[in-house]
């Protein structure tokens, strides 16, 4: 088979049925798309390290949050963190907390992240850095307004990482694939993006199986690697290169054979 059709088999292999173990399972849990866009910036926060931390974290904020993200957000408070509830990593309690006050206060100006996101975004970009580099901007400064601090925290650093840095933007990258496409993994909730905007969401997983197809010569993760392998499954699907993530992603996290 050529590239092309390994990719699309694949694509067409890795569908809802192979969907666990991944932080996308929470979204489908809902059906309000209030709920699923809360979800899922909350989902791709937590999507680093171990996979079964992951979903074992997600696990215990959907309890925390009577499986009602979007109102749990809104009306959040700090009291309603119970101490060591939500540890994850190098995210500090604090870290979380400040980040529910962030999502809720994005949600009380904006009536969505979408909304945020969309006033930032130019439709004649060729991808979303800017926009991300933007929507996280808003985080960080109202960050800093909250604390009364010049400084981020090492995990507030990290959950709203801007392009210009030069880190691939894994998880923020991931939120949008969720959110922008369309299919039977993905919501489609943005519908003012185009599918080709999108940058694929590298880790090392990605990374490894991308350097393996000759999608990157990068040694590196990074923003830099990320458009390289964007850039070639472009030649694939010039209208949505992105959705092959999932089945990269999952081969390479499962040790399969692309």
């Amino acid at each position: 088979m050529t590239l092309k059709e390994k990719l699309e088999y694949h694509y067409r292999a890795f569908d809802k049925s192979r969907l666990s173990p991944d932080p996308l399972q929470f979204l489908h849990l809902f059906e309000d798309e209030k709920d699923i866009e809360a979800m899922g910036f909350i989902a791709s926060i937590f999507a680093y390290g171990n996979v079964t931390q992951i979903i074992n974290i997600l696990n215990r904020f959907v309890r925390l949050a009577n499986n009602k993200p979007y109102a749990f957000i809104l009306n959040f408070g700090k009291q309603d963190l119970r101490a060591g509830t939500l540890i994850h990593r190098f995210y500090s309690l604090k870290d979380v907390s400040d980040f529910f006050v962030l999502m809720s206060k994005a949600y009380r100006q904006y009536g969505s992240l979408k909304e945020l996101f969309l006033k930032y975004y130019d439709p004649g970009s060729s991808n979303l850095k800017e926009a991300i580099s933007g929507f996280s901007g808003y985080f960080i400064e109202n960050y800093k307004k909250i604390n009364n601090k010049k400084v981020l925290s090492i995990g507030s650093k990290f959950m709203f990482p801007v392009p210009e840095k030069g880190g691939a933007c894994k998880r923020m990258n991931l939120f949008l694939r969720w959110m922008v496409r369309k299919d039977d993994l993905d919501f489609g909730l943005w519908r003012e993006i185009h599918t080709s905007k999108l940058v694929i969401p590298v880790d090392t997983h990605v990374a490894r199986i991308s350097r393996s197809l000759r999608l990157t010569k990068r040694k590196n993760v990074s923003w830099k690697m990320a458009e390289e392998i964007t850039e070639k499954l472009k030649k694939f699907d010039p209208s949505d290169p992105v959705k092959y993530d999932f089945a990269i992603c999952h081969i390479g996290m499962r040790r399969m054979k692309f």
